[in-house]
């Protein structure tokens, strides 16, 4: 058979990668691993889309779940016994209305304690004491009649009758506590008191015996602190009255020993409370003070007599102002206005000019005269105030050295003073209290009361059909998602594409659907209007656009394990290329167990394992099909060392040799796991073609045989997926179903796409 001669395959499809003039040689190159790797994708936070799916891929366990919590809650709800509950509701005060104005001897809450306060409320509402006087109130455990009366079982009768009696109000005390409820009402003072309990009657008795004994017990309590402070004042007004009695006894006697008189007391409300004033203190403040009004005279006197003494004397003030020299210079004034219209008549000699002229000299006189008096008057008034200041300043210093005597004296006395004074303080104030809660011990103050008391109720509170149905709906619910979840992180299956995707981290480049029962590959390859066609027809497109020349001119066709569809698969993709027109040759690589000359329909007398062993050319060992363009060559006799085959360089002569005669190589390899032959394979050839089965290898098969590859260098081109059950498995929100049948009839709706 002679093959053709066309130009070299590396001139019509050059890809980078290859080495120049070696058909088919790729490296492993760093680029390219960007492209897939062994761990998976980093997915969304959160994709709503994967969760829907989840859910649809396991609705089956959830909605057991669902309706099994349902039937189980039911049931429960069911068999359980109705529950009453009573309520009655308590208004709590701070402070209770005040009937006297004194203040209680329990502590009052303001504002910022108010908090603190109810929270206490509410704790005294739950305690035990509580409890147990509402026991011993109703007689709940007197005998077992009282117990089964509330719903609860009777001890056995054992041991004496204290210890019978002991028991029951240990079982008593039990059941109260546990259907007690407290709620306070949100944004009031109003708390209400609840009780369940199977009898109705029961449950309302047992909420007001709740709300009567914390009145009394809050009344209770008040009393007992008002009892014990008056206990604890009387006993200390006692010991008070004694020690006053006794400082003021040591007071008196220190004052007559050391002749301390004292004329006054100083106001309670004196920084010095209780201190008092002696005679000789009073004397010095009195004259302090006439030395002080002294001092200021004579500075004032003297002031003006400097004044006086220095300035003319008729310019001084005290003489202007004198009214008898106001009166003297206007008599002058007038003289002198007759003098002078006289003198122009008459001559200055004349009797009655001179007699004008005495006249003015004896005014001016006069009133020289008076105003050399006043400036001695001025004189006299300084002089005296001198020697009444000199005389009082020595009647001051007299004093002082008394004043500082008596004050040494004094200091004893003022200890005993100020301790006589507080001990009467204390005992005033003692006394006042005790007469206060004497008062208030009488008018017992309360602060709670009952708003609305309990009455049976005409319908159970529990249970709640509604309310268990749906904690049940949400717990089976809950409980199926956790399974599905659960469920999917232990499946290490790869199923879908996306499966692929996320836990590889390979592109996928096409999805070959699950044939129908008792559908041969071949009657489904040969209908090209089938969806199992149509899948591999998406497969031969996108390997046109794997590499950016095309489909790679030698492509190895493996998988992880066998049986896996990679044969099917690399049958296929030959079958396309050579329907386009491509000169294609399809190898059986599995030189261990071959299988692909039966899918062929031709003998298995000679081929690879010749061709690698150099006992046969290429054109000795090359089939024609039945298809066009596409050619053969079957596996040949099984050698002993398949691995040494392919590692010789008799399989890159055979590669550049069928580059002259063949567009494309495509080689049915071994599985990956547990052989050398694909790793080998891989690093001839242009690319590898990845065949996973959907649910039928797992993903830790998956990674080691890619692991393997991309130890051998290998150019994985991307991957495919077989065996897919586009019934059953949705992806992305559309189905992976295939159906020509559009068009045929004329009837709309085609159902490749569909959504799912």
């Amino acid at each position: 058979m002679m093959l053709g001669d066309p130009s070299s395959a590396d001139d019509r499809n050059p890809r980078a990668g290859r080495a120049a003039g070696g058909f088919g040689d790729a490296v492993f190159e760093d680029d390219q691993a960007a492209l897939w790797s062994e761990e998976p994708q980093e997915a969304p936070a959160f994709d709503l889309a994967s969760y829907w799916r989840l859910a649809l891929k396991h609705r089956i366990l959830i909605l057991g779940c669902f309706l099994g919590a349902l039937a189980i809650g039911a049931a429960l709800t069911l068999l359980m016994t109705p529950i009453y509950t009573a309520t009655a509701t308590l208004q709590i005060d701070r402070e209770a209305a005040r009937v006297v104005t004194s203040e209680d001897v329990t502590p009052r809450e303001n504002m910022a304690m108010g908090e603190e306060f109810f929270q206490t409320q509410y704790g005294l509402l739950r305690s035990r004491s509580l409890a147990e006087r509402v026991v011993e109130s109703l007689g709940l455990a007197s005998s077992d009649q009282a117990l089964a009366s509330i719903g609860a079982e009777p001890p056995a009768r054992s041991g004496t009758a204290a210890a019978q009696a002991e028991r029951r109000r240990a079982v008593a005390l039990g059941v109260i506590q546990e259907g007690l409820g407290v709620t306070p009402v949100r944004g009031s003072r109003l708390v209400a008191i609840s009780f369940d309990n199977p009898d109705p009657v029961v449950a309302a008795r047992i909420a007001n015996a709740f709300a009567e004994n914390f009145i009394q017990s809050n009344l209770d309590r008040k009393y007992e602190s008002s009892a014990y402070a008056r206990e604890f004042l009387e006993e200390r007004i006692a010991q008070t009255k004694g020690r006053l009695e006794e400082a003021e006894r040591q007071l008196v006697a220190y004052a007559a020993n050391q002749q301390i008189i004292n004329v006054g007391e100083s106001d309670e409300g004196d920084a010095n409370s209780g201190a008092s004033q002696s005679l000789a203190s009073n004397n010095l403040v009195a004259l302090n003070s006439s030395l002080a009004t002294a001092r200021a005279a004579r500075v004032a006197a003297e002031e003006k007599w400097r004044s006086a003494r220095t300035s003319q004397l008729m310019t001084l003030p005290e003489v202007l102002q004198n009214p008898s020299i106001q009166r003297l210079t206007e008599q002058r004034a007038q003289l002198d206005s007759e003098y002078q219209q006289k003198l122009s008549v008459y001559q200055e000699d004349y009797p009655e000019m001179v007699r004008l002229r005495a006249q003015i000299n004896e005014v001016d006189g006069q009133v020289q005269s008076l105003a050399a008096n006043i400036r001695s008057s001025i004189q006299n008034q300084y002089v005296v105030a001198a020697n009444q200041e000199r005389s009082l300043q020595a009647q001051v210093n007299g004093l002082k050295g008394d004043v500082l005597d008596l004050r040494d004296r004094s200091i004893q006395y003022n200890i005993l003073q100020r301790e006589l004074d507080t001990t009467r303080t204390l005992y005033e104030s003692l006394l006042q209290r005790y007469k206060e809660i004497a008062v208030t011990g009488d008018v017992t103050a309360n602060n709670i009361s009952i708003v609305d008391s309990a009455r049976p109720p005409s319908a159970p509170s529990k249970p709640n059909m509604m309310i268990n149905l749906a904690l049940a709906a949400l717990f089976g619910l809950g409980l199926g998602v956790i399974a599905a979840l659960v469920l999917e992180a232990l499946d290490e299956t790869v199923a879908t594409p996306d499966d692929v995707e996320k836990k590889l981290g390979v592109p996928v480049l096409g999805v070959v659907p699950l044939l129908d029962k008792g559908q041969t590959t071949a009657a489904a390859l040969a209908d090209i209007r089938s969806g199992f066609s149509e899948a591999y027809y998406s497969l031969r497109t996108a390997l046109q656009f794997s590499t950016p020349d095309g489909a790679p001119a030698s492509l190895l066709v493996s998988s992880a394990r066998p049986a896996e569809g990679k044969s099917t698969t690399a049958y296929a993709v030959a079958l396309n290329l050579a329907r386009v027109g491509k000169r294609v040759l399809l190898i059986d690589g599995d030189l261990r167990n071959p299988s692909m000359h039966r899918v062929v329909g031709v003998e298995n007398e000679r081929g690879m394992s010749n061709l690698l062993s150099g006992s046969a050319d290429l054109q000795s060992v090359v089939q024609r099909t039945r298809q066009d363009n596409l050619f053969f060559i079957p596996c040949g006799p099984l050698p002993p060392n398949p691995a040494e085959l392919w590692g010789s360089d008799r399989l890159r002569q055979f590669l550049l040799e069928a580059r002259n005669s063949f567009d494309h190589v495509i080689v049915d390899g071994p599985p990956v796991l547990g052989f050398a032959d694909s790793p080998l394979l891989a690093a001839s050839v242009g690319g590898v073609l990845f065949v996973l089965e959907s649910r039928g290898t797992r993903r830790g098969q998956a990674r080691g045989a890619l692991r393997r590859l991309k130890v051998g260098r290998a150019r994985l081109l991307g991957t495919v997926l077989t065996k897919f059950n586009a019934k059953t498995t949705s992806y992305g929100g559309y189905d992976y179903a295939y159906d020509y049948a559009y068009g045929s009839d004329g009837e709309p709706g085609p159902k490749k796409g569909k959504k799912a």
